[in-house]
């Protein structure tokens, strides 16, 4: 079987955007050791609101490793209260966000040690140390809020925040762009982990948006490049002809893509290993183009969370 070229990983590291792979992510603590964990984390989505930078897709990784996040959205903190945001909107000042005050505590701390000259990977390190996380949370850019995901629809271009939030991703989607990204490069710890013990290192790529949330990283120079040298292993957020969650769908046919499993490896061909779809999916593609791997993908829970992982790391090989 196609996982035995696996065995004795020493490193996983993983691509991340989005709701979906944090949901996997609460598994895999569970089946891999923490520290063993690089997560490498979508920035194009990051908005400066009130002040305070805002990094959706890398808070949502540290709340889900900490066992804080709010399970019913998967962004933001679980029980928290919106004093300052309802405040804000009595005195007729409009975020274009809905943030909770303990989640507006960890974007304060984030843009303080900014000013204070850190780095956005040395701030994630400092806010998973903070809720006490071992694993390695690389933001996948250094450049603060200098990529922004941009949706073009039939009136307008919007940022992600506001066509996801402000219009509940309702308009048709002609194109997405990610603006500024060919400005950017890789942070120093994605490079060092992504160019380090090529044939012994695994990159799973969970099952996130591949348009939005893990896009904006294969889009940096030299990412794709990278990945031709690892084993890769992708888990599909597409069940049929529909997305699991989220806008991934329409995102899929503005750039061309089928809205399937297929759809998904195409999307990653150039480097993709293994792809592992659902077990209710047919795969009538060339199976000489990837490695096809059925099973329960839909993670409901956190008991599917786990049961996900633990047929991961079968599947890779690792301890």
């Amino acid at each position: 079987m196609f996982w035995l070229v696996f065995v004795n990983a020493k490193k996983m590291i993983i691509l991340s955007g989005g709701t979906g792979t944090p949901k996997l992510l609460v598994g895999l603590k569970q089946v891999f050791q923490e520290e063993e964990l690089n997560i490498i984390v979508n920035t194009a989505e990051d908005v400066w609101v009130s002040g305070n930078l805002v990094c959706p897709d890398v808070d949502s990784v540290i709340y889900a490793l900490a066992g804080q996040i709010d399970e019913d959205k998967w962004w933001g903190v679980k029980d928290d209260s919106f004093f300052t945001h309802t405040t804000l909107k009595r005195f007729d000042y409009v975020e274009q966000m809905m943030i909770g005050d303990k989640d507006r505590a960890t974007h304060i701390i984030r843009s303080e040690l900014l000013r204070r000259g850190e780095t956005l990977t040395k701030t994630a390190s400092s806010l998973a140390t903070r809720f006490g996380l071992t694993a390695n949370i690389l933001p996948m850019t250094d450049d603060v809020a200098s990529v922004s995901t941009q949706i073009i629809t039939p009136e307008e271009k919007l940022h992600f925040q506001e066509f996801w939030i402000a219009k509940s991703g309702e308009p048709e989607v002609l194109d997405v762009l990610f603006n500024g990204i060919e400005t950017v490069q890789p942070s120093k710890g994605v490079k060092d982990v992504l160019s380090s013990d090529a044939g012994e290192d695994i990159v799973l790529i969970g099952p996130s948006n591949p348009i939005t949330s893990i896009g904006p990283i294969l889009s940096m120079d030299g990412v794709r490049q990278m990945l031709t040298h690892k084993k890769v292993v992708a888990v599909s957020p597409i069940v049929g002809h529909n997305p699991v969650s989220g806008p991934a769908g329409k995102f899929m046919q503005a750039k061309g893509f089928e809205v399937s499993p297929y759809g998904v490896y195409r999307c990653y061909e150039d480097f993709l290993d293994v792809l592992l779809i659902d077990e209710s999916d047919e795969w009538l593609a060339d199976k000489e183009e990837v490695e096809v791997v059925k099973t329960d993908i839909i993670i409901r829970d956190d008991a599917d969370s786990k049961e996900l992982a633990m047929f991961i790391q079968e599947l890779i090989g690792a301890m």
